[in-house]
């Protein structure tokens, strides 16, 4: 889509600099001069204007002032400098030209819009806005443009031509402005466009308009035939294959093909047999870190760092720390907003994105966002029905990591949420969560109001009849 090019700026600008002013060009460039016009004896465009051979020392004078000038660019001769600030040039037309930088001064006026320019080079190629006039066409391609400049950068996608370098890491570039700058960006850090409302920065100005829309909801791409409408172009782009059944990725070993990365992706996996968690005491691998976990208590006399309130093992200290936290109700984690605390950085960094309205992750299928990317990966997974998580004893396949983890525990038995009350376990926090209305005489359990679970008529049941 556009607005993931790198910046939002165009290349194909008409020539400003002074010192590319051509030397045939107009000297009624400079206001003082207005009547005066030079003809290019050498276009062909200007035969009929091409003046007959003459003799007359006028002339030949002004031909040999020509020939002087022109002399000039071999010899480097630049002898009219700018009082002000000192650059010199090679014709005092020049000067004259350049001291608007200075004085701000801009002649030429355009007629439709009244913008002002200070060349009149520059307020030709402004018109062509108004016209449409691209006079520049590629030979190869036919594409056209405003500017030459436009047509001359075109060239490189052709001719591959990448002038610009990186002189950190050697990076070539086809352009200046909207690449090798933006590239620059990663070495130095710098991000100079800044969101007013909620102060994140980013390294590209089209990257920061993709961004404003978690504010605004704005969804500018929409769908032509169900209608449905997108933040982002990828997000179309991506829908769209869902009306031409469209399926780019294709597996490169059995050739079946998908509509989607994520899928591909997940289908790999059949043929790699990829297991990234290895068992440390036996070698045995696994695919998944929940399920090396639950291996990992077949070893008995297993070395871990234990809680001493409820013995759940931890192989690191730091992770022993941040689960004591459960215990002791300490949250060290505070939010500058609205003053609530948490156990852990990350929740943090996710809660501020209730105030911010942030929500970086998007679902190329249907658009929808996200502020976590975990929750993203598991909606991503209702469109193409991805299980990926399954249990090796019964074979259950589930969605999410965490709902095999508890799955899990229908085989294991074990419970680790347990009332500090009356010590009852359960193997689901939400299942302590309904238990504890028993004790704290939440309006949900009281007498003559609907029970909704079974987990709370069981418990009721079991304290009426004790």
């Amino acid at each position: 889509g556009d607005e993931f090019s790198p910046e939002s700026e165009r290349v194909d600008q008409p020539p400003i600099s002074d010192e590319l002013l051509s030397y045939n060009s107009p000297v009624a460039d400079s206001p003082h001069q207005e009547g005066s016009k030079h003809v290019d004896s050498g276009s062909t465009g200007n035969a009929a204007l091409k003046p007959k051979k003459s003799h007359n020392r006028k002339s030949s004078q002004s031909h040999n002032v020509d020939n002087s000038v022109h002399m000039r660019l071999h010899k480097g001769d630049k002898r009219h400098s700018c009082e002000i600030c000192g650059k010199r040039f090679y014709r005092s037309d020049h000067v004259i030209v350049h001291m608007r930088t200075h004085t701000g001064e801009k002649p030429y006026s355009c007629k439709t819009c009244g913008k002002s320019f200070s060349q009149r080079g520059s307020l030709t190629a402004h018109m062509r806005t108004h016209t449409g006039e691209k006079p520049y066409s590629c030979e190869r391609c036919g594409e056209c443009f405003r500017y030459y400049q436009g047509l001359s950068t075109h060239m490189r996608t052709h001719t591959d031509e990448k002038p610009y370098s990186c002189e950190r890491c050697g990076k070539s570039f086809s352009y200046y402005h909207n690449h090798l700058i933006v590239h620059m960006r990663t070495h130095t850090g710098e991000k100079p466009y800044s969101c007013k409302t909620c102060g994140k920065s980013f390294s590209q100005r089209g990257s920061l308009t993709v961004h404003m829309r978690t504010h605004t909801g704005e969804k500018p791409y929409s769908c032509e035939r169900c209608g449905e409408s997108f933040p982002y172009y990828q997000g179309l782009s991506t829908h769209m294959r869902t009306h031409t059944g469209e399926k780019p990725y294709s597996c490169e070993r059995c050739g079946k093909s998908f509509p989607y990365y994520q899928c591909l992706w997940s289908h790999m996996r059949t043929h790699t047999g990829q297991k990234l968690f290895s068992c440390e005491r036996c070698g045995k691998s696994f695919n998944q870190s929940g399920t090396l976990t639950i291996h990992m208590r077949t070893h008995p006399g297993e070395k871990l760092i234990s809680c001493k309130i409820c013995g759940k093992g931890f192989s690191r200290s730091s992770s022993l720390t941040v689960h004591m936290r459960t215990h002791t109700g300490e949250k060290p984690y505070i939010c500058e907003t609205c003053g609530k605390s948490f156990n852990k950085r990350g929740i943090l960094t996710v809660h501020m994105r209730t105030h911010t309205g942030e929500k970086p992750y998007f679902c190329e299928i249907c658009g929808k966002t996200f502020s976590q990317s975990s929750i993203l990966i598991a909606h991503v997974r209702t469109h193409t029905g991805e299980k990926p998580y399954f249990c090796e004893i019964c074979g259950k396949t589930f969605r999410k990591s965490s709902d095999l983890t508890v799955h899990m525990r229908s085989h294991t038995g074990e419970k680790p949420y347990f009332c500090e009350i009356c010590g009852k376990t359960f193997s689901k926090s939400s299942d302590l969560t309904v238990h504890m209305r028993i004790h704290t005489g939440e309006k949900r359990c009281s007498h003559g109001t609907t029970v909704g679970t079974k987990l709370e008529k069981a418990c009721i049941h079991s304290h009426l009849s004790g």
